[in-house]
């Protein structure tokens, strides 16, 4: 840092200041002459205690609480922001002359003559404040920003009330440290970190909160009027509030006749702008600043931003405890450049909202991602991401009879619940015949060709135990026998066939001779999570083998997790963890090494692109390996008009419905779920979730090159028989 030299006309005082401070017995001496026997139970009389030289000199580094901003995958548009105190660091070259003219003018007029203390104002201090007098304050702006500075980088409590009580312990050690801060930087330095540093009341840290707050500008852009109201408040911040009834009298008053007389004074401003600037209107409300998720720039957004925030809170990176990482995201000053598309994102609310209201207990969600990086692209619901107002609800109450008998209210126009991402309470919910994928690449696995044959019966007879009267049991045992959904689909089917028709005789065999335990595993390579405690225990190693309705889909998931595992066939393969982050970069400009793409290999290369080939079939498509006969969501291929994939499901009783859908370069999943009751006894249809689905991937596919799916190198996998 740039050493300053002494002023010229103040090494006397200086020297006489050092002698003071520095010599006990002569320090004591020399007050005695210059003040009035009453200060000398004060400054001195601590002076002499402990002696000046022996205190430190050298502050901490440290770096006050900044916004942290997230934007768009396009880097440009600010999503949110997130902070503990509404601060932003600006260059003393993009704030306003006449806001560094006021603010001295306001709060040390001497600034550019002294070396850190202004030997007079303490004298004039002391003296008034051990004689009665109204009580002065004698601290020059380097000794303000030292203050702060002491609190800002305190590592206990207690350094905190060190350096912000009232005692004349904090004078003498805020003195020793402002007369070494002066010989570090230079005065613009010192006003440039002041200016950044300093509160100016209702929220606002540092001149760009100020400006933004009060007056909804850049720093640069302030008025005279402006930057001495700004100025005034310093002081007193909460006695000078202009948008308090006495606060903003009392605000007028000390802009008009203490802070712009005395930019006059300084020579900043002439008689004629004074006049002018004394007649600039007072705000008396301020502008209000948004402060995480809830208040993200549209709406619409609030979801993925709530995955984003999810996400930095669950990892062990930015801290190792959930305070700490909420503290570094809220005053870490980072930029953060997310993976939301915000076209794809308005897209897919418009398909959303002409198929189903927000005010609709049903949940449709849709979420996409990017195959090959895991950049979750879009996360889109008919829900407002809000919360409910508690003193004017407008949620409706819960669809849940017994919780609506109790008078709580449902999750729908307005919630904060994760539901697409899964969390907290959400743990997903049953997405049927989607699972059957896992199914299909663990017996591709084991060696069985997607030409594999197995003759459907009208009930499959397995050896999974259930209860005996389960609807779902053999007639006079205990093992399941399920069937199909809507009953029949007997005949002989393979994977191509028996995936597109979404045949259970078929598929549940088909688990029971590969394994269910290895259709779990499977899933779980994929990125499935089990997050439901009853799933979980399903899903362990002891249990796995005999839980045989897994293939149809009985697990909860969320759209999240099977976007991102369909997405695994598109890449070969290759399992990469869902992300919301493009790039993080610090305030220096450095790249922080979290959130980039961090893939496995889920299966091989030759397993991912013959289930992709079956996969083809339910959506409309041509299978390159096979023949496919029937679809399930016949329209998705036509509407999109790209080589597609994907699959539907249902549960029983239809009480959800889902479709995936993807291309080589995204795969959309989406649920129609009621999340609040999902033991309704409604009947959830197709009719708006795959439209949803196949329009939103439509939009985001206009305009592309047409990217046809790789056929397996070893073709064995197709027509080979089972080893």
């Amino acid at each position: 840092m740039r050493s300053r030299k002494r002023r010229p006309g103040h090494s006397i005082y200086f020297s006489a200041f050092s002698l003071l401070l520095c010599g006990s017995l002569g320090g004591v001496i020399l007050a005695a002459a210059a003040f009035p026997a009453a200060a000398m139970s004060g400054l001195m009389a601590e002076a002499g205690g402990r002696t000046f030289t022996n205190l430190p000199s050298e502050l901490r580094d440290f770096r006050s609480p900044q916004i942290t901003r997230i934007y768009a995958s396009d880097n440009k548009t600010q999503i949110s922001q997130f902070y503990d105190e509404f601060r932003s660091d600006v260059p003393l070259k993009d704030i306003s002359k006449h806001m560094r003219d006021a603010i001295v003018a306001a709060e040390d007029r001497q600034f550019y003559q002294h070396n850190g203390v202004d030997l007079k104002g303490v004298a004039r201090a002391f003296v008034n404040n051990n004689t009665g007098k109204a009580r002065q304050g004698a601290s020059t702006i380097t000794m303000q920003l030292v203050r702060m500075s002491l609190a800002y980088s305190a590592t206990t409590p207690q350094e905190v009330v060190d350096a912000t009580e009232d005692t004349t312990q904090r004078k003498i050690t805020e003195m020793k440290y402002a007369l070494q801060v002066e010989k570090q930087l230079s005065k613009n330095q010192i006003l440039e970190r002041y200016l950044n540093i300093v509160p100016f009341g209702n929220r606002a840290y540092g001149v760009f909160a100020a400006s933004r707050i009060y007056f909804g500008k850049r720093p640069m852009d302030l008025t005279i009027g402006q930057a001495a109201m700004l100025a005034g408040i310093v002081k007193a911040p909460t006695s000078f509030n202009p948008t308090s009834p006495g606060g903003y009298e009392q605000i007028r008053q000390r802009r008009n006749n203490y802070v712009i007389p005395g930019m006059v004074e300084i020579g900043a401003v002439t008689q004629a702008e004074a006049a002018e600037a004394k007649k600039a209107a007072i705000p008396r409300t301020v502008k209000s600043i948004g402060n995480g998720c809830v208040s993200v720039a549209k709406n619409i957004w609030g979801f993925f931003c709530d995955y984003f925030y999810r996400w930095w809170m669950g990892r062990a990176e930015f801290g190792a405890t959930a305070y700490d990482r909420e503290r570094r995201l809220k005053s870490g000053g980072y930029r953060i450049t997310t993976t939301l598309d915000v076209n794809a994102q308005q897209h897919a609310r418009h398909r959303i909202d002409q198929l189903i209201s927000e005010k609709n207990k049903n949940a449709l969600l849709l979420a996409a991602v990017e195959p090959g990086n895991g950049k979750v692209r879009l996360l889109a619901a008919n829900r407002r991401y809000q919360l409910d107002s508690a003193s004017d609800p407008q949620n409706r109450l819960n669809a849940d009879p017994k919780k609506a008998a109790k008078g709580i209210r449902g999750s729908y126009p307005n919630t904060t619940n994760p539901l697409l991402t899964g969390g907290g309470d959400i743990t997903g919910y049953q997405a049927g015949s989607v699972m059957k994928i896992f199914t299909m690449v663990a017996a591709l696995e084991k060696g069985y060709p997607l030409s594999y044959k197995i003759n459907a019966k009208k009930r499959a007879k397995t050896h999974y135990i259930i209860d005996r009267g389960n609807d779902s049991a053999c007639p006079g045992t205990h093992f399941w026998c399920p069937g199909n959904a809507g009953g029949g689909g007997e005949g002989s089917y393979n994977m191509w066939t028996g995936f597109g028709k979404s045949i259970n005789t078929y598929f549940v065999p088909l688990e029971e001779r590969v394994g269910a335990e290895n259709a779990v595993a499977v899933a779980k390579r994929f990125g499935v999570k089990f997050r439901a405690a009853s799933d979980a225990k399903y899903a362990s190693p002891k249990r796995a083998h005999q839980w045989g309705a897994f293939t149809l889909g009985v697990s909860a998931t969320t759209p999240l997790d099977m976007a991102n595992a369909y997405a695994t066939l598109a890449a070969d393969g290759k399992y990469c963890e869902p992300t919301p982050i493009e790039r993080i970069t610090t305030q220096d400009g450095e790249k922080l090494d979290v959130g980039k793409t961090h893939c496995t290999r889920a299966t091989t290369t030759d397993v991912a692109r013959a289930a992709l080939d079956a996969a083809r079939c339910p959506v409309g498509d041509s299978a390159q390996l096979g023949r496919c006969h029937g679809s399930t969501a016949a329209d998705t291929r036509r509407v999109v008009g790209h080589p597609v994939f994907g699959k539907t499901g249902t549960t029983d009783n239809d009480k959800t419905a889902a479709l995936i859908a993807g291309t080589t370069s995204l795969v959309v999943a989406g649920y129609l779920v009621n999340p609040d009751y999902q033991n309704h006894p409604d009947r959830l249809r197709h009719h708006q979730v795959n439209p949803a689905v196949y329009r939103t991937l439509a939009d985001y596919m206009k305009g592309k090159r047409k990217v046809q799916f790789k056929k397996p190198e070893d073709e064995k996998v197709a027509h080979g028989r089972r080893r």
